[in-house]
Formats: C-alpha cells, structure tokens, sequence
C-alpha cells in the first residue's frame, strides 16, 4: 500500500535526518530517487528548491510535496507524519535524558562526535545537487554563472538567501523571454 510506503520512507528519513533538512537531503535523495523512483533527479532538484522556497523544515516540505505528488493529499499526510514521528519520539527521549543527565561528560562527548558526520551528509547532498544544477544532462554554462554568482554574493554579503533565489529565479524568468 503506498501510503505505509510513504510512511515508511519518510520515517526513515526522520530517524536519519540529525543536523536539519540540509542533513536529510541525501537520505531523501536515496528513498525518493534512487530506492522508490518517485521522482527524477531534476525533479529532486525541482523539490528542494520548492522547500526551500516556502516555509517550514526542507525534510517536511519534501515529505509533504512527495507524499501529494504520489498519492494525493492521503499521501502528504502519511508522507509527513512519517517524517515527524521519529523527531517526536527521538527528541522526547533525548529532552529527558539531555535535563536528566547534562552534567555527564559523555553526554557532550556524544554531541560533539554527531557534528562531523552531520557535515558530511551536508556535503553529500550538496555535491549532489550541484551534479543536477550544473551538469544533469549537460553541462549548462548559464546555470554555472549563476552558481559562481550566487556563492560569491552568499559568502560575501549578508543578502538574505530568499532574495538571491527571487533574483536568479527572475533572470531565468528573463532567460525565457529573452532568448
């Protein structure tokens, strides 16, 4: 049945997922792309920018964006409350050991340990998405520009990202008339 399908991909991705939805990027990519075949990688591409474009966590809106596209409003509901059961169960869990026993230097042995690999599946899913935006099924030298451009004014000013996306997102609108 693909709602428990959905569900259970998005659990896994929810037990997964520490560090945030930048972190849950490659799980995501591995359940939706390559295990499920439910989306395409431009479409994962396609996904993330949306989640990234609306409000609330990039893992939640990805499970809430898969879950509609491949069942409906039933399957963005099972796809969500997949992703949100392991965090309500992980973090209730962890509050109470955390409050309990904070002191412990083995409790902020484990957290500082977790931070590599949590950059690592940052990582991941960034070389990932880069492969897609610049190179997937070509490489696209407009597309390229942009990614320089936008690096550079991300690292070196204080611009909000939003902004950044609402402007490239207008140069392709642009690109189209154009040319």
């Amino acid at each position: 049945m693909i709602y428990l399908e959905l569900l259970w991909a998005f659990f896994q991705i929810g037990i997964v997922s520490f560090g945030g939805g930048y972190a849950a990027m490659s799980p995501i990519y591995n359940q939706v792309v390559v295990k499920h075949a439910w989306l395409s990688a431009v479409e994962f591409a396609d996904l993330i920018t949306i989640s990234q474009m609306t409000p609330g966590p990039i893992a939640l809106n990805s499970a809430t964006f898969v879950g509609l596209q491949i069942a409906g409003i039933p399957g963005a509901i099972a796809a969500t409350l997949g992703n949100v059961l392991p965090s309500l169960m992980i973090v209730g869990i962890l509050g109470y050991v955390y409050f309990r026993y904070s002191s412990l230097k083995v409790i902020k042995s484990v957290l500082e340990s977790l931070r590599p690999t949590v950059v690592a599946l940052i990582l991941i899913a960034g070389i990932s998405l880069t492969k897609t935006a610049l190179f997937i099924p070509n490489f696209y030298m407009f597309n390229g520009l942009l990614f320089i451009a936008s690096l550079i004014i991300l690292n070196k000013t204080k611009l909000d990202p939003t902004i950044v996306m609402l402007i490239t997102g207008a140069i392709g609108v642009m690109s189209v008339i154009i040319g």
